[in-house]
């Protein structure tokens, strides 16, 4: 659940506590640190989906084996004309997916070298023309409203130790909580968003968020692995 309480100045502050059995909580902890520990890159790597290039640097969270499920329902969702906005784009997939829709894009990162990486992978695939890119914490550097929001946060609670692991874990869910709290008002009066999420974190809280927002879903893809001995359900959600 999400508790408040006062802090010394007398403001309002949320303790993200997990709505899942502590036994749960500790398996999943487990799961994030062999993730982190078998997914380091040490080279750079040339990645490729939906007949897109991407050139990723060890800095930078690598292409994963759903982005794909992720970067399709982007593209099924995306129509020419549209205005989005990729938070968190990472080495920027889902911007230049968006872009190749004929879509205006501005991809957000809080990860400096994200910023680069982005603008290359942009102007390799052939759509720098349409993509803006900034350093932003979650809205901090974000105007003006969007058609379409994308969205591929961390999965878990855990404090991040360095920024590559901010990609996957967001300490008590500071960012994604902030997130929901402020996206309505960059949302056009007709604007949708796709979130990308799993069980691998606590998905009954991003629930709560997507309720107590008052935002209308449906799953658009899902799909299931195993992945370091856990059962992992992995989902794109739209909401409205």
């Amino acid at each position: 659940m999400s508790l408040s309480h006062d802090d010394a100045n007398g403001v309002s502050v949320d303790t993200y506590r997990p709505l899942m059995s502590e036994e749960r909580a500790e398996r999943i902890r487990q799961f994030h640190e062999a993730m982190v520990n078998t997914t380091k890159a040490e080279e750079t790597e040339t990645s490729s989906i939906l007949g897109l290039t991407f050139v990723v640097p060890p800095e930078v969270k690598r292409v994963g084996p759903l982005s794909q499920l992720l970067g399709e329902a982007v593209m099924a969702e995306t129509k020419s004309g549209d205005r989005v906005l990729d938070m968190g784009t990472g080495c920027g997939i889902n911007a230049v997916i968006a872009a190749t829709k004929e879509a205006d894009v501005l991809a957000v990162d809080i990860n400096p070298d994200s910023m680069e990486t982005t603008k290359d992978n942009a102007a390799r695939n052939g759509v720098a023309d349409r993509i803006q890119v900034r350093e932003s914490d979650i809205f901090s550097a974000v105007d003006g409203v969007f058609d379409l929001i994308i969205f591929n946060p961390p999965f878990r609670w855990f404090p991040a130790r360095n920024m590559l692991e901010a990609a996957t874990s967001d300490g008590n869910y500071s960012a994604l909580t902030r997130f929901f709290r402020e996206a309505r008002q960059y949302l056009a009066k007709d604007g949708r968003m796709i979130i990308f999420f799993s069980n691998a974190g606590d998905l009954a809280y991003l629930q709560q968020l997507i309720d107590t927002e008052g935002f209308q879903q449906e799953v658009v893809a899902q799909k299931s692995r195993v992945v370091e001995g856990l059962d992992v359900n992995f989902f794109v959600f739209r909401l409205a």
